[in-house]
Formats: structure tokens, C-alpha cells, sequence
């Protein structure tokens, strides 16, 4: 998950530079893009399953339970599950204990004469996840952080927040979370990226909303104004995080605009036909 966010951060700079994106892009998922659970463990897993029962009908069932948050609350006891779903076979997701609440889960666990996972009863943890998951509480970060495995990860992630100016979870940083653990350098550039981060936000908020991007394209020519306004913030952010930008006058900056509003209206013609 690291690499991916790593890897995001890169992607995004590199649009950034080439105005393909007119506000920077954090590295991080999000409650709601959270395309960490998607691309890392159910396509995963439906990949691996879809291949080792090849033909077959696959039933997925899950330990979902309605109590754990109101998405879930309304969740169906079963559904079809089209990333297991091939011709000619289907695939059902079935949340089995789904009306189970809490006190039944540790009963059963019990009863089972099964143990609870060590996050649990060694972390003091109120849920199993990623190590630093972006759904967390600030405990469950900080339970996380108490696990010595996890801590060079710990110090990494950190890392990615002062490269980004972007802070973990919103407005939580994962630096706060036990700065102990960091060294004094780190904690100088985490001190270094909030300063910034609030200097990226003030500028970019200066952008009116009709010039930014949707699905990643430009839905409106700005004008030579509005291009010169873009231009100053594209400066002003290049400079503060040290990019190497293009586009930072306004005429560039309309010319770039014209270019990838023509290249998706090309694109747009060649799905018509």
C-alpha cells in the first residue's frame, strides 16, 4: 500500500507539472475514494479465486455485521458479486452474521475456544486492519504505532507527508500520532510541511471552481484573466514545493487549456462512433 501511495504521489506531481490537473493531488486515499480496498484485496482475491475454481459458481461470504456503521446498516444479507461473476458462472457475496451484534461475535469466539487477534488484547485495538489504515481512530493509530513491527513503516509514511504537504487522514497528521518515534530531522519537516500545507491551501483557494478539472478535464476556457490568475498560483505552488512546473504564464496556460479541451472532445467523438 506504501508503493501505491508512493507511487500516486509521483503520478500526481507529474500531472501537476504538465497541467493535467490544475490543483495538487494528495497521495492518499480517502473515506471516499478509497481505492486502497479495491485494488489491493477484493480484485486480489476475486483474481485468485476466479482462477483456482475455474467454471465454478463462487460464494463469498463475509463477517460484515450491520452494527459496525450505518453503510453497513443497509447492506443486503446476500447480493450478486460481479467481480466473481464469469459466463457461465456466478458470483454471490453472502454476509452471513450480518444481524450478529458485538456481544455474539466474542461468544461465539469464545465458545469456539478460539483467541482473539493480538491487535486486540496485546494493542488494545478496536478493529483488525491495514497497520495505519485512513479509516482509523487516533487509538487505533496509536496502537498501531506501539507495534514495533510497524514502525519503520511508521517513519516512511511520515515521510510521504512531508514530501506532500498533505497529512494523512484530512486534518490529522500521522505525525502526531508519536512523534517519538521520529528523529529530530523528520520532526523539523513535518513542522516545515503544515506551514506549507496551509500556504498551498490559501493560494489554491484562490481558483474559481468553473476552471477546475472534472474527470480529468477542463470544462471552461479561462480567460485572459482568469489564465493569468492560474499561471500566478501554478508559480506560487511550483515554487513553495519546489516543482518544476510548466505552463506558468497566462497565455500558456490557455493554450494548454484549448489543447486537452480539443483532445477530449476527439476522444469523446471516437467513443460516438
Amino acid at each position: 500500500m506504501l508503493a501505491r501511495w508512493q507511487g500516486r504521489w509521483a503520478n500526481n506531481l507529474a500531472r501537476y507539472r504538465d497541467l493535467t490537473c490544475v490543483k495538487l493531488i494528495l497521495p492518499w486515499s480517502t473515506p471516499s475514494m478509497r481505492f486502497c480496498t479495491p485494488e489491493l484485496k477484493t480484485a486480489v482475491i476475486a483474481s485468485a479465486l476466479k482462477k483456482r475454481f475455474a467454471g465454478l459458481d463462487i460464494l463469498n461470504i463475509t463477517g460484515v455485521r450491520r452494527q459496525e456503521s450505518s453503510s453497513r446498516s443497509r447492506l443486503p444479507v446476500s447480493a450478486p458479486m460481479s467481480l466473481l461473476a464469469r459466463k457461465n458462472a456466478a458470483g454471490m457475496s453472502w454476509n452471513a452474521i450480518i444481524e450478529w451484534r458485538l456481544d455474539d461475535v466474542l461468544e461465539s469466539i469464545s465458545e469456539s475456544g478460539l483467541a482473539l487477534h493480538e491487535a486486540y488484547t496485546r494493542y488494545g485495538s478496536s478493529r483488525v486492519s491495514c497497520a495505519f489504515c485512513i479509516m482509523s481512530s487516533e487509538s487505533d493509530l496509536m496502537a498501531a504505532a506501539g507495534c514495533e513491527d510497524n514502525r519503520d513503516l511508521y517513519r516512511l509514511m511520515v515521510e510521504l507527508e512531508a514530501d506532500s504537504t498533505f497529512a494523512f487522514q484530512g486534518k490529522r497528521w500521522l505525525a502526531d500520532v508519536s512523534p517519538a518515534l521520529l528523529t529530530a530531522a523528520l520532526r523539523e519537516r513535518i513542522q516545515e510541511a503544515k506551514r506549507k500545507a496551509v500556504l498551498r491551501q490559501n493560494i489554491e483557494a484562490e481558483l474559481p471552481a468553473h476552471l477546475l478539472f472534472t474527470q480529468g478535464w477542463p470544462t471552461a476556457m479561462p480567460t485572459d484573466d482568469e489564465a493569468d490568475l492560474i499561471a500566478s498560483v501554478r508559480l506560487r505552488i511550483s515554487e513553495l514545493l519546489g516543482i518544476a512546473a510548466k505552463h506558468l504564464t497566462g497565455d500558456s496556460v490557455r493554450a494548454r487549456y484549448a489543447e486537452l479541451m480539443a483532445a477530449h472532445e476527439t476522444k469523446k467523438k471516437r467513443k460516438q462512433t
